[in-house]
């Protein structure tokens, strides 16, 4: 009966008759890969937003330092290396993950997790030394939004270091899965993004500000 009702669907040339509208629901790779993009998508709209704000209020000093006094183009050289080989090392694991080997895998994991945790600390030492001596976020405008687009960034590669973790750790305890693929798929598409997102932070904020 079913293979009747099936075989009725199709045309002569073998297609299907019933629109790609009305042919049930998607697979779960397929919805969750496209909810997965929507949330990017909104994340960057709301980088975007805090970008935009940077870029109206980075002169606004109000007599305070400027991001030229301020900023260690040495360090930032360096954060920016981190998150870039970070990339590199997140591409070799998904490939490792598609070929399901497990030690690959564990390689590349570890090697973008310390790649990760690197920026994440090079980054909280640069705030942390500005807290210190006085350029915080309530020192001016142009304090505060920077303050709120990297802090915002950095929030984000911290939190892709700990998903990486518990990645890790499933791929550990199950294995290949096709929720842990899955699930691998929309962390290496996560990272990626924060990558193109930094390659805007360093070009808008570093290199604007020694223009």
């Amino acid at each position: 009966m079913n293979s009747a009702v099936a075989s009725s669907n199709l045309d002569r040339g073998g297609n299907d008759r019933v629109p790609a509208s009305e042919r049930g629901p998607a697979s779960t790779r397929i919805v969750v890969t496209y909810g997965f993009w929507l949330f990017l998508l909104s994340d960057i709209v709301m980088f975007a937003a805090f970008f935009a704000s940077y870029a109206v209020l980075h002169g606004h000093t109000a007599g305070g330092p400027s991001g030229r006094e301020l900023f260690h183009r040495d360090k930032v050289l360096v954060e920016t290396a981190c998150l870039l080989l970070s990339s590199f090392s997140c591409a070799l694991l998904s490939l490792s993950v598609d070929r399901q080997h497990k030690l690959a895998s564990f390689a590349c994991g570890l090697a973008t997790l310390a790649l990760g945790a690197a920026f994440v600390a090079l980054e909280a030492s640069e705030l942390w030394t500005m807290l210190a001596d006085g350029a915080g976020p309530s020192r001016s405008a142009f304090l505060s939004a920077f303050f709120a687009l990297v802090g915002l960034h950095g929030l984000h590669v911290s939190a892709g270091v700990f998903w990486l973790l518990v990645m890790l750790a499933q791929i550990a305890t199950l294995g290949f899965s096709p929720e842990v693929v899955r699930r691998m798929l929309c962390f290496s598409l996560f990272w990626h993004t924060l990558d193109i997102v930094w390659i805007g932070v360093f070009t808008i904020v570093y290199l604007g500000a020694f223009r």
